[in-house]
């Protein structure tokens, strides 16, 4: 059996979980809203027509934010079509994934379903082919008491209180050819401040996200966030880094082994950040906004063969496996510990489009990666603590001395109670796992969660929807502060531990 350790001290602090980290996204694309949240005609839909066993599975969760409604969507969208009488609104042409918009559902109804969901919104605005006007108009839409042509018009659509949006993204992937309205360095960090400034103006009190490169592989990489940021550091407060990983090569150590580049990454981006801090002579801090993330590579072939110009295909669904459910894990422990920079991230999607919820007209369902992402968001609050892991290492393809243990320590100073987050990235040995929290007096072990499968290519379905599922460890014992558990081979572990009293 392998053995690993973890070392931490209660006065040794990464930082505080903004919430918001387990925040998720739902774009105009595919089946996310049709069909996934809203579907009037569905036995399982309210009298508002959300589909009440998505809600169910999204409160589940504990969603704090869901960014909309795109994405690639939002650089051609218009967000007047969206808004005022359902029987008015246009249906368009939908360019980015070339589909038909029916804007039956939009942005009211969102805000709508935000309240049944718990959840608060973080609106993209139209950097594409549109620009400072209409995010302004947008903003004094959602935002304005009233006294004014759209404050008013809000309330004329039957919304007599603003809706208070407070995070705002300024655009999407703008580096990015395939984007409709892709522009140069240059020109969105022109806009980008322009828009900003004016949208501050207007409320002072938003938050705003400028699009850093859509990934670390573009080459624009680093060059476009230091030009970006050098025209809107004074006016925005996070970055945004997108980035998906796939298993084409069927290779699974390599796979697994993305965190370490996830980890990168984001190193990357704080660095540029803060070489831009230091050129400014700021003492303002960028934060980072990782507002799309996941594993996206299985449906891909299939979407290759979908007919153009329909409405709601079944488009970008994924069907999710152990191993997925093992690479997120390992990525929400990443983002945990980087929670310091990392104030806000968005799993890329929430339902039906590569998502953890699963509908059809018969049901919802849970994929593999909604349980660590379910168990990180409602056990992942607090503190989380710096952690020294001694644990043994592999080479994989493209990374070395990749660690088999991922873990990440999350101390709640209220219940003084203490989770750590696990994954085994080992196919063939359980690891013994020792941590030592003696700082923490006595304690036990109160539960261990694990997930695990002895198929790495086990996935869930309408049929077999717990086929990959929680079970309970019984093979935990502590000593002096000393915890030991058992973490099975490729699996996912929460292990919560308690002071005794």
């Amino acid at each position: 059996m392998l053995k690993a350790s973890l070392i931490t001290d209660k006065h040794f602090k990464i930082g505080k979980v903004d919430p918001r980290i387990y925040g998720s996204f739902i774009e105009h694309l595919g089946r996310a809203v049709y069909e996934g949240i809203y579907q009037p005609e569905s036995p399982f839909a309210d009298k508002r027509g959300f589909r009440k066993d998505t809600l169910e599975l999204v409160k589940e969760i504990g969603v704090p934010i869901i960014r909309y409604p795109g994405g690639n969507f939002v650089s051609a969208y218009n967000w007047e079509d969206s808004v005022g009488p359902v029987s008015e609104r246009p249906r368009r042409t939908e360019l980015a994934w070339q589909v038909i918009e029916s804007n039956e559902f939009g942005l009211n109804e969102f805000t709508d379903w935000l309240k049944l969901a718990d959840s608060s919104a973080m609106m993209a605005v139209n950097l594409g082919t549109r620009g400072i006007d209409a995010a302004r108009n947008v903003l004094e839409y959602c935002n304005f008491k009233g006294g004014t042509y759209y404050s008013d018009l809000r309330k004329k659509h039957g919304y007599e209180n603003p809706h208070n949006i407070k995070v705002w993204c300024l655009g999407n992937e703008m580096d990015g050819p395939w984007q409709i309205g892709h522009k140069s360095a240059d020109e969105y960090g022109h806009l980008a401040w322009e828009t900003g400034k004016a949208m501050k103006a207007l409320d002072p009190d938003i938050e705003l996200v400028v699009c850093g490169s859509s990934g670390l592989m573009m080459p624009t990489f680093g060059d476009w966030e230091a030009t970006v940021l050098d025209y809107c550091y004074d006016t925005i407060d996070y970055v945004s880094l997108h980035t998906y990983y796939n298993n084409h090569a069927d290779d699974s150590a390599d796979f697994l082994a993305n965190s370490v580049g996830m980890n990168d990454f984001i190193k990357s981006v704080v660095a540029t950040c803060d070489f831009v801090k230091g050129k400014k002579h700021s003492k303002k801090q960028i934060n980072l906004s990782f507002d799309e993330w996941n594993v996206w590579y299985h449906s891909n072939e299939a979407d290759s063969k979908l007919e153009k110009w329909t409405h709601a295909p079944h488009q970008l669904e994924d069907v999710y496996n152990m191993e997925d459910a093992l690479l997120v894990g390992s990525m929400l422990i990443t983002l945990i510990n980087n929670c310091d920079r990392v104030r806000i991230a968005c799993l890329a999607q929430l339902v039906n489009v590569i998502a953890p919820i699963m509908t059809s007209d018969t049901g919802a369902w849970r994929q593999t990666i909604f349980y660590p992402y379910m168990h990180a968001s409602n056990y992942g609050r607090g503190t989380v603590l710096k952690t020294i892991v001694d644990s043994p290492v592999y080479d994989s393809k493209n990374y070395c001395n990749v660690p088999y243990v991922d873990s990440a320590a999350v101390w709640n100073e209220e219940t003084d109670d203490i989770t750590i987050f696990a994954v085994n990235k080992s196919f063939d040995e359980d690891i013994e796992f020792s941590c030592d929290l003696r700082q923490f007096g006595n304690i036990s072990v109160n539960e261990h969660i694990v997930v695990a499968h002895d198929d790495l290519k086990a996935v869930n379905t309408e049929a077999e929807p717990y086929n990959v599922k929680p079970v309970y460890s019984d093979k935990d014992k502590c000593d002096g502060g000393i915890c030991t558990m058992i973490l099975p081979k490729q699996s996912w572990n929460v292990i919560k531990i308690s002071r005794n009293h």
